[in-house]
Formats: structure tokens, C-alpha cells, sequence
């Protein structure tokens, strides 16, 4: 239970995340010049690659000044590279539009289902594998949730609500007491998973309001994150982590591996370690989600597994991820 004297101290300063989020950077030019990078102007593609760019201020301020290779700035920079069209690579990359069981709901593995919950991201990622998701026509929390949780009332086998999107956390507190509404009424659901990036790219998110929701659910609760790189820390992003945990919340994170962004050992010892420090604990080393538009950040099999060998060998098992790759129309992720 949070006591007002640890919500008071754990409160994050500053603006209300709604503003931060209406401020977000959506020009690519914009982004160039903020970190001192105008020259590279005319390498941008023509209609940001068909995806718009999104990225909180605050994020932006954690990128290295006068560095194209900072690797902040590649994972939401649009390249020229994402209109190459590459054999393999589709819209659908996992497999979600074959797993839909109702309105928002993806149902792939037994004893879990996943719920759409929202549409809209604080940050858009190049790497994105539902860049091309129709979430206009598949959204859980339309309705009040209804369709979704009555997917859910009718299966019994479902002990884990996980919300996805888009990012979950895009949605007004308001709008997430209405699922607890819902969740009363689903004893056999008892653990509410929360895969979410805001915490990380736009920490006011983890306001006390939400704090205070997500400490009231009777359920227990995961939030997996979702860090690639060591410097998408700072003390900001340690608070939201602290008021999450304060909430009752086991903090996981998920990483995808990404060519030039991550993809050497010294990297992702780093990123365990700083995760940690936070007190997150790595989940998943995601190969690429093979999604239209992103085959200049893939990383080889034989590459990835020989990075995960060597963090075995310098780092204790619990900081090491499990390096997977999700196929469709499979019962889990599949390891490397």
C-alpha cells in the first residue's frame, strides 16, 4: 500500500505528461537540428517512410549532441534504408491478424491473452513490428472494454490479462479504472501484465494517479519495459521505475537486438547493469521482428547468440536475457 508521505516523495516534478506528450518532436528536421545534425537533412526519405516520427523532448535531450551514430537518435530517425523492399519482410511480422479472437483481443498462447489497448505510442520506434498494425479497427478498450473482457469472461483458462498496443499507458488513467470495472468480474483472471515504453521515454507518465490504480488492483502485476540501450536511463526514468515498484509491480524489460544500436557485448552488459540498478530485470533479447521497413537494423543468428555467449560470460545468469525470436503461429517464443 502507498502511504501520501511516499506518493508526495516518488511524485514526479514538472509538467503534466499530457503536455509533454502534445509537445513530442514530429518533424524530422526538427529532430536533426535539436541535436546539431542539420547537414543530414537531405537524407531523410520522403514521407518519413510511410511512418510518422513521434519522440518526447525529454528523450531527445538524452541523445549524444553531433553523433548520426547515437544510438538514441537511429531507433527513431527515419532512414532512406526503410523504403528498400526486402524478401521476408511483410506487415504482419508475428502473426498478430491470424491470432484475433475478438475487438483488441490477440489470443496466442494458452493461458494468456493480450489486449489491444490502445493505438497510440509517446515514441514511434523504426523498428516498430505493428508499424503496420490496423489498430483503427482493433482496439480492446472501445466500448468500455466490453468485447474484450467478455472474450475473456467466457475462458476460464485465461489466467493473464496482458495490455499491449500501440502502449496501454497512452490511455487516461480514467479510461484504465474502467478495465478494473471489467476485471472484477474475471476471478479466474489473476495477473495483469503491462507491456509498456512510456515509463522509460516519457517518465511523467507514472504520475500519482496511475501510481495510485495500479497499486489498488488485486491482482498480481508485471510491467515489462522495454530499454535497448544503457543511456535511455537517467534519474527520471529511475523514479518512474521506483513509483512502479512502490505500486507492487515486478519490473521486467524486453530489448530488441538492433544493428548499431545495441549489437556488441559491451552494450548489452551495460544495459543489464544500468537495468538493474534501476531495479528492472532483463526479460527477453528479441531477434528482429521481421517487419517491413527494418531489415538494416537485423542482426545474424550466429551474431546474436554469440553476444548472449559472452554475456554469460561476464555477467551473473539473472542479467543475462533469454534470446528469442516470436514466430507466428507458434505456442511461445522460440529461443536462438
Amino acid at each position: 500500500m502507498i502511504t501520501a508521505s511516499h506518493a508526495a516523495r516518488l511524485s514526479p516534478p514538472g509538467p503534466d505528461w499530457r503536455t509533454l506528450w502534445r509537445e513530442a518532436v514530429t518533424d524530422p528536421a526538427e529532430l536533426l537540428a535539436l541535436v546539431g545534425l542539420e547537414h543530414l537533412a537531405d537524407r531523410l526519405p520522403a514521407d518519413d517512410a510511410g511512418f510518422s516520427v513521434r519522440v518526447p523532448r525529454g528523450f531527445v535531450a538524452r541523445m549524444r549532441h553531433g553523433d548520426e551514430r547515437d544510438p538514441l537518435l537511429l531507433q527513431v530517425l527515419p532512414q532512406l534504408a526503410e523504403l528498400q523492399q526486402v524478401d521476408g519482410f511483410g506487415t504482419d511480422a508475428v502473426g498478430d491478424m491470424d491470432a484475433r479472437s475478438a475487438q483488441g483481443v490477440l489470443h496466442k498462447y494458452d493461458g494468456r491473452a493480450l489486449l489491444i489497448a490502445s493505438g497510440s505510442c509517446a515514441i514511434n520506434c523504426r523498428y516498430c513490428f505493428r508499424r503496420h498494425f490496423p489498430y483503427g479497427d482493433e482496439m480492446a478498450a472501445a466500448g468500455r472494454w466490453r468485447k474484450a473482457l467478455e472474450h475473456v469472461r467466457q475462458d476460464g483458462s485465461i489466467r493473464e490479462l496482458l495490455l499491449s498496443g500501440g502502449d496501454p499507458l497512452a490511455l487516461a488513467t480514467a479510461k484504465l479504472e474502467e478495465l478494473s470495472q471489467g476485471l472484477a468480474e474475471l476471478p479466474h483472471v489473476i495477473r495483469l501484465r503491462i507491456h509498456t515504453r512510456l515509463p522509460v521515454v516519457l517518465p511523467e507518465r507514472v504520475d500519482e494517479g496511475f501510481q495510485r490504480w495500479l497499486a489498488e488492483l488485486p491482482l498480481q502485476k508485471v510491467v515489462v519495459l522495454h530499454v535497448n540501450h544503457a543511456n535511455e536511463f537517467d534519474a527520471g526514468v529511475d523514479a518512474a521505475c521506483a513509483r512502479l515498484r512502490e505500486a507492487g509491480a515486478t519490473l521486467l524489460n524486453q530489448s530488441v537486438l538492433l544493428r548499431g544500436v545495441n549489437d556488441d557485448a559491451d552494450t548489452l552488459a551495460a544495459l543489464s547493469e544500468r537495468m538493474f540498478a534501476a531495479g528492472v530485470l532483463p526479460y527477453y533479447l528479441h531477434q528482429l521482428d521481421r517487419v517491413q521497413g527494418s531489415a538494416h537494423f537485423e542482426v545474424d543468428d550466429a551474431r546474436a547468440r554469440a553476444l548472449v555467449e559472452a554475456l554469460r560470460d561476464r555477467l551473473p545468469g539473472y542479467l543475462v536475457p533469454k534470446l528469442v525470436r516470436e514466430v507466428g503461429g507458434e505456442g511461445s517464443k522460440r529461443p536462438v
